[in-house]
């Protein structure tokens, strides 16, 4: 892959993730303040949310891959078998330990999205990359 490739692969992942990140906060940001849930329900239930939209659009257009679904969501759902849990029990953890609930989740926020770029282009669509219909079309064009 080019290296102009690359840097166009991260910024649409980046874009994507801004994206669900919106979602995330927005969801988390009413559960917290209408719903009165606790962080770690809060966090879970937007985290959720942007996973399922960060997954379906980066598989399309970022990565452009035909990967199995059922495959790379359940290489996703390793991802988050483990992510989850640490970072719903560090968040919980650092917001009573008097942290601000906003900042806890920014920064794990960041935290996921470093690991997620890394880990679905390393590993989930390994060798999947620009093999869908948006690819091919993109490559016609070029010709």
């Amino acid at each position: 892959m080019a290296r102009n490739e690359n840097l166009w692969q991260i910024i649409k992942f980046t874009l994507f993730s801004a994206s669900a990140g919106i979602i995330q906060v927005a969801s988390f940001a009413v559960l917290e303040t209408v719903f009165h849930l606790p962080y770690w329900p809060s966090y879970l239930t937007s985290l959720i949310l942007s996973v399922l939209w960060n997954f379906t659009f980066n598989r399309r257009y970022t990565f452009c891959s035909d990967a199995n679904v059922p495959r790379a969501m359940a290489l996703v759902a390793v991802f988050y078998v483990i992510f989850t849990p640490l970072s719903t029990w560090g968040g919980d953890a650092l917001t009573k330990a008097g942290w601000n609930d906003f900042l806890v989740l920014a920064l794990t926020m960041i935290l996921n999205f470093v690991l997620e770029y890394l880990y679905q282009r390393f590993v989930v669509y390994r060798g999947m990359i620009d093999t869908n219909d948006v690819a091919r079309r993109a490559g016609e064009q070029k010709k």
